[in-house]
């Protein structure tokens, strides 16, 4: 049956059934039982370390079943969840059955260097208000805990109980201290989206005090709209957080970071307010290679969007016909997966009317012209009946080759789905782990290698992306047969680093810490590039070795 499909979705759309994008791998690597797998409704997924020892797990939001933590057991070969139904486990907390969570989302509230895990639970409302308030986990005497059930925080009244979406993170000062956006489901003028963070001035960081609040409206988000997605990382800032949400029945919001905690929307005079879309999945990637922040996203069974930005921080929409082709759509990704120097976009849909394939996009830089689209077979990952409701990528085997993982749920229970990319096991890649001033993974981050051939390309770290997701927090660069001679890193606060590769250090992760005073934070042409090399305008690296 999967065969037969597979040449009638290649025929429909002209793609070779040869070259398929991903192999489905889930029977080997996560195969369904009633713990490590369960059929149930899923929905939001995020990439963190969960239990500190350096290698990210996957956090997937349960929503009639408990939250699960998948974790690489190297031994095993396997993914296993580690949120165990035992109360004396470190992570029974997370399961949280009782809040039908859909977002999730991770980051550093608090500045301790690990990052915490916030989830947006609905409690089966869907807009106005809910009555099971959203959780946020700190890990916190051995064991992670409720900071918002707290009694301090219980006084505050700051728990989110409105029917939300998207949750995402956002350094909005600069302090490597994460504030968390909640896209809450207005109805009427109740439910507005939400910014909780750390109140340093009541908090106690040596006695585990942490006291919340909700900032949304001093810093101007508290805006009533159907929240869905957010996308958080210097869309028209150099470096600072930008947050950009699309909506439902209503504009979309561009909330430009000013510099002093506080934001501005610019979706109307940067042309990307889409009023009578309705959107969904969303990712920020530099597709051209000018430098310059793009947004892709998708609406509800809408024309979808690839909005290129261009001078005077304008936006167009570049988006083919196939490309914008409405669909059920839930997530959207944008990642190298097959490692060979181009972005591709990966759209997740439901299939709750029929069937939907996922499908997957090649976006190819071109010189003076705009870039080349084109669909590619996305193989397995067509998942025709899938009831997709949200997915995330992350390395999680360390082979330098992207996994994707999707979950299903909403409107049918599914277990989740994982698949390895088919193609370009060959190629170079490397990989690039910013951390904060706190030492935790600095969301918002941006970073740009410098390459031998192919010229300079950049990757946000974003706080959000997807739908009801969140990414790894890693820059994930494929070069094909190129090699990369220098990465520079901006911080959310304007600060930057920059360095050249050294010998051995391709094909593997590169931890970039934060710079000390009096570290080098910009590298002149000549070292971007390495001896005997130069840096030309279109940020090639030319010289005669």
């Amino acid at each position: 049956m999967k065969t037969l499909w597979c040449l009638v979705f290649c025929l429909t759309y002209g793609l070779s059934q040869t070259q398929s994008m991903f192999s489905v791998v889930t029977d080997t690597v996560l195969p369904p039982d009633a713990f490590h797998n369960p059929t149930q409704l899923n929905y939001g997924m995020a990439v963190t370390d969960v239990d500190g020892d350096g290698d990210l797990e996957v956090v997937v939001a349960g929503y009639n079943g408990p939250n699960l933590i998948l974790k690489y057991d190297r031994s095993q070969r396997k993914l296993v969840n580690i949120a165990v139904d035992d109360s004396s486990s470190p992570y029974y907390a997370l399961r949280d059955p009782r809040g039908n969570a859909i977002g999730v989302t991770a980051c550093d509230v608090d500045g301790d260097g690990r990052e915490e895990i916030y989830f947006l639970n609905t409690n089966n409302a869907y807009s106005g208000r809910a009555t099971y308030s959203d959780k946020l986990f700190k890990f916190r005497n051995g064991r992670f805990e409720d900071l918002l059930s707290d009694d301090l925080n219980q006084r505050r009244g700051v728990a989110n109980k409105m029917a939300g979406r998207s949750v995402a993170c956002v350094d909005r000062r600069g302090t490597g201290r994460y504030s968390v956006y909640v896209a809450n489901y207005a109805s009427g003028n109740v439910g507005p989206h939400a910014l909780i963070e750390m109140d340093e001035s009541s908090s106690d960081l040596s006695k585990g005090i942490i006291a919340l609040v909700d900032v949304a409206a001093q810093a101007g988000v508290n805006k009533y709209t159907g929240g869905r997605g957010v996308v958080v990382g210097p869309i028209l800032s150099e470096t600072r957080s930008d947050v950009f949400c699309d909506n439902e029945h209503g504009p979309n919001f561009l909330f430009r970071n000013n510099g002093d905690g506080t934001f501005t929307d610019m979706a109307k005079q940067a042309g990307v307010e889409d009023s009578h879309q309705h959107g969904r999945g969303v990712a920020l990637a530099d597709f051209n290679g000018d430098g310059k922040t793009d947004i892709v996203y998708g609406n509800w069974n809408g024309p979808h969007r690839l909005y290129l930005q261009g001078s005077n921080q304008k936006f167009k929409n570049i988006a083919t016909k196939a490309f914008a082709t409405p669909s059920p759509i839930r997530t959207v990704i944008t990642a190298d997966f097959d490692n060979d120097k181009e972005l591709e976009v990966f759209f997740n849909n439901i299939a709750y009317r029929g069937h939907s394939p996922n499908r997957i996009f090649r976006v190819s830089r071109r010189a003076n012209s705009d870039p080349k689209i084109e669909e590619l077979n996305v193989g397995d990952a067509a998942e025709p009946q899938g009831r997709g409701t949200g997915a995330t990528i992350t390395d999680f085997d360390g082979d330098g080759m992207l996994d994707l993982l999707v979950a299903h749920g909403e409107s049918a229970t599914q277990p989740i789905s994982v698949f390895k990319v088919s193609q370009g096991s060959s190629n170079n890649w490397l990989r690039v782990i910013p951390r904060t001033q706190h030492g935790a993974f600095a969301r918002g981050a941006k970073v740009v290698v410098y390459t031998r051939q192919s010229g300079s390309h950049m990757r946000i770290i974003d706080g959000g992306s997807g739908y009801l997701c969140e990414m790894e927090p890693v820059a994930h660069f494929g070069l094909g047969n190129d090699v990369v001679v220098s990465v520079e890193v901006y911080w959310p606060d304007g600060q930057s680093m920059a360095r050249a590769l050294q010998e051995g250090e391709m094909n593997s992760a590169l931890e970039i810490t934060y710079p000390r005073e009096g570290e080098q934070a910009v590298l002149t042409s000549d070292a971007q590039c390495g001896s005997g090399f130069t840096l030309n305008q279109n940020g090639r690296c030319t010289g005669t070795n």
